[in-house]
């Protein structure tokens, strides 16, 4: 399936939040046409009213893909409709979160092409990453295509096993709220210790800012990167011996966030 395929034959996007959003306004901004893309959403927003695409129309007989962007506990609701499209050519696209590919299988066939994708809040800003991966009936073809699909939103990941979803949420599915609490974090420590508020976030902000591009640009390791600017016996490493206390320090606190929020989304599931 190619992005021809995709202009003729239509997207339906199920949900059109903030994900879903970025993601319209992507593929809109990459060439796709407007009358290609039918979307349902009960409360669409001003923008998405002014976008030219088929607002809560007919669905197309055969679409090329059908993107499921609503929240879990909506679904039971919104995918009945769609059912008449199980169990054929159209790839059923999915970010919704904790629900597997069997549970897709059994509410539209197990026939059903079905791609499950894990992608994180950065795809508002063009800045996600997003993991992928297909079921037994989707082809080569299809996932790439999905593929093509949620790179207007950011880098993507594909996985080996869908197993692999739940570390995945974790880290970048999650870790978008682990940053910002440290920019919290930081901010509040540097307030602590006599800057004003307003500088203490500037600070944090444009700190893990500049650190997270040198990080992902760099040839070197994270590692390598923290050593160039640790002096031995400095402030730095003076930090980072408590903060990588083998104890109390980041990595087992982070190792604990990371299996808690895998068992509150098996929990979940």
């Amino acid at each position: 399936m190619s992005m021809d395929d995709l202009k003729t034959r239509g997207l339906v996007l199920l949900g059109c939040g903030k994900m879903g959003s970025a993601m319209l306004k992507g593929w809109l901004d990459g060439g796709l046409p407007p009358s290609s893309v039918t979307v349902l959403d009960p409360n669409p927003s001003e923008w998405l009213q002014s976008t030219g695409v088929n607002l809560n129309a007919a669905l197309p007989d055969n679409p090329a893909i059908v993107l499921v962007a609503v929240k879990p506990q909506m679904m039971g609701d919104a995918l009945p409709s769609l059912q008449k499209l199980g169990n054929g050519t159209t790839v059923f696209l999915t970010v919704a979160a904790g629900i597997t590919m069997a549970s897709y299988e059994e509410m539209l066939g197990d026939k059903t092409p079905i791609v499950r994708a894990m992608p994180n809040t950065p795809a508002a800003i063009g800045r996600g990453i997003t993991g992928i991966v297909g079921n037994a009936m989707a082809s080569a073809a299809d996932v790439d295509l999905a593929d093509s699909l949620l790179q207007a939103v950011g880098q993507v990941v594909r996985l080996e096993t869908e197993a692999q979803i739940r570390p995945l949420m974790a880290i970048s599915g999650c870790g978008p709220a682990y940053v910002f609490h440290l920019i919290e974090a930081m901010a509040a420590a540097g307030e602590k210790a006599g800057l004003t508020p307003e500088m203490a976030m500037q600070l944090a902000k444009a700190t893990v800012g500049g650190a997270g591009q040198l990080a992902e640009t760099s040839d070197e390791s994270p590692a390598q990167l923290r050593i160039n600017v640790t002096s031995p016996g400095g402030v730095t490493a003076e930090a980072l011996r408590v903060l990588m206390d083998e104890e109390t320090g980041f990595p087992v606190l982070l190792e604990r966030a990371v299996e808690a929020a895998i068992k509150r989304d098996e929990e979940l599931a």
